[in-house]
């Protein structure tokens, strides 16, 4: 039975993690170091999170299942990076979840074996894409974007029309110039559903 590290479990979330109402479930735990995480505590060892089996997960998150049912929503996966835990999210999704939509936000950033456990499990998906600039993504994250362009391809190639990518405008580190870019190398990939977001670097 698989378990992962639960650090918050956020409900009645519309119009944000995917259709429908959702229930946000942060897992523990990223590769990344970006300047400006939004959730710092996901990478914290000092904080405590919670391992859940997939049916206590469930057990926690069913109270919701009409509005689920209703709306077209379910399960979001956040964190941290929940793809590093995609044989959890697929048990989940397999044994428990079989009529919820489930989403995942997630910045690619993991082994590709994770993505392709994931392909035929999560139903929307928002990818964080931070940077398309391997520079830029490296003084940014702190690590590489190899990984984000073999899993981007990965997407690609068989759910693009369930992907929504994230590009961001990141103060202090790239420019609209970068976004343009960033824009024509995406759609050349064949991802049509992109938005540019602004990072609110406030108490950083």
């Amino acid at each position: 039975m698989q378990t992962a590290p639960v650090f918050d479990i956020l409900r009645h979330r519309i119009g944000t993690d995917g259709p429908g109402v959702t229930t946000l479930v942060c897992l523990h735990g990223c590769p990344l170091k970006c300047r400006f995480c939004i959730n710092p505590e996901s990478r914290d060892s000092k904080r405590l999170a919670c391992f859940v089996s997939c049916e206590e997960l469930f057990e926690k998150v069913k109270k919701d299942n009409l509005y689920f049912l209703s709306t077209g929503g379910g399960v979001c996966f956040g964190g941290g990076e929940p793809a590093i835990h995609s044989s959890f999210i697929k048990e989940f999704k397999n044994e428990y979840a079989k009529k919820w939509n489930i989403s995942i936000e997630t910045s690619l950033n993991v082994a590709s074996f994770h993505i392709e456990e994931l392909i035929h499990v999560v139903d929307s998906w928002v990818v964080d894409i931070k940077e398309t600039n391997p520079s830029i993504y490296s003084s940014y994250c702190g690590n590489s974007n190899e990984n984000v362009w073999r899993n981007l391809s990965i997407l690609a190639e068989n759910v693009s029309n369930r992907v929504t990518i994230k590009v961001p405008l990141i103060p202090y580190y790239n420019n609209e110039s970068d976004i343009i870019k960033s824009f024509k190398l995406l759609n050349k990939l064949g991802f049509k559903n992109i938005n540019v977001i602004n990072y609110c670097v406030n108490g950083n």
